[in-house]
């Protein structure tokens, strides 16, 4: 047949191929991990016919964070939660759609844990903007029936995180910590293709992303780490590139290099973004890919939890501009 790729590397052969490195690996986390890609590759469909299935427009209902929830929210959150469950690997889940942690039943149980914001960026599903899934999965490390603490691990211990991103295409992105890499989804045979290969962010980007309608909240430390970006003291200003959906953020950082920031606020002094299923899986990806994630004085993955939808500012990207940040910082705390 011409015009099909016989040796594409699909994304659950590269899974097997990292496994067998690991001679002790017991293959659960392939099985988890395939699981994951139907959620996704189920939302990502859902995503492409939202308009002709109706799929706009609020549920009625509100999640833990008060915001509306999208239809498409709700059917996202559904597809992670039965695929996960399902996949027999793990025993505890934790969603942003979730007032508490949702814990698999005996009988499917398995050794890990998934942390994950099965849409984010649903505000943006009506203008059509590029919207995603994060998720981070941990092993679980105590005895016993899992408990909300089992949940509650710094970033460090992160097995496997990354995103999906539903925009011109759909693409996952992961590390399973030995790098990054880039899938892209051919829908004429469902499978995800290696079309990345170890992704490596520039030491130092071009680009700014915040939302600046929010100057007038921001401390002063971040207010005078972006006029140094718009009024440098020699060459080019940064260009501002701010889209409102993390997932889509994120990746263009991740891929043009540059500083992503959602710093702490008058209004929300802890920050906006929650920490284990927003910063922490986008701290991984962006430290495996030789980035930085910071919050504005320590790692984000040194972080200890103490509650599952706990806050924290954020400031990711290349590793030279989170270095310039933490060094202004460090410059007010004195």
């Amino acid at each position: 047949m011409s015009g099909i790729d016989t040796d594409c590397i699909t994304l659950t052969r590269y899974v097997l191929a990292e496994q067998k490195k690991h001679p002790q690996a017991t293959g659960d986390l392939t099985q988890l991990l395939t699981a994951l890609l139907t959620a996704v590759k189920a939302v990502s469909s859902a995503v492409r016919k939202a308009g002709i299935a109706s799929l706009y427009g609020i549920s009625g209902t509100a999640n833990t964070s008060g915001d509306e929830q999208k239809k498409l929210d709700v059917i996202a959150n559904d597809l992670f939660i039965n695929m996960l469950k399902s996949s027999f690997s793990t025993c505890l889940l934790v969603s942003e759609e979730n007032d508490n942690v949702i814990q698999v039943e005996t009988e499917k149980q398995g050794k890990y844990i998934v942390c994950f914001d099965p849409l984010d960026g649903s505000s943006n599903i009506d203008c059509l903007v590029s919207i995603g899934s994060i998720f981070g999965i941990y092993r679980k490390t105590t005895e016993g029936p899992p408990t909300v603490k089992d949940a509650l691990q710094p970033g460090r211990n992160t097995v496997a995180a990354g995103y999906a991103l539903y925009g011109s295409a759909t693409m996952v992105v992961l590390s399973v910590g030995n790098g990054v890499q880039g899938f892209m989804l051919d829908p004429a045979i469902g499978e995800f293709i290696l079309t990345e290969k170890n992704i490596k962010i520039k030491p130092r980007g071009k680009i700014y992303s915040l939302n600046e309608g929010y100057e007038q909240y921001w401390d002063e430390a971040t207010k005078e780490y972006v006029k140094s970006k718009k009024f440098p003291e020699s060459g080019k200003p940064y260009g501002g590139r701010y889209i409102g959906s993390m997932v889509a953020d994120v990746h263009r950082t991740l891929m043009y290099g540059g500083i992503f920031m959602y710093p702490a606020t008058t209004q929300s002094p802890k920050g906006k973004l929650r920490l284990l299923y927003e910063c922490n899986p986008m701290a991984y990806v962006m430290e495996q890919a030789g980035g930085k994630a910071s919050t504005g004085t320590s790692p984000i993955l040194d972080l200890q939890p103490t509650e599952i939808h706990q806050r924290s500012p954020i400031f990711l990207g290349s590793k030279e501009d989170v270095e310039d940040v933490e060094a202004v910082y460090k410059k007010h705390a004195k």
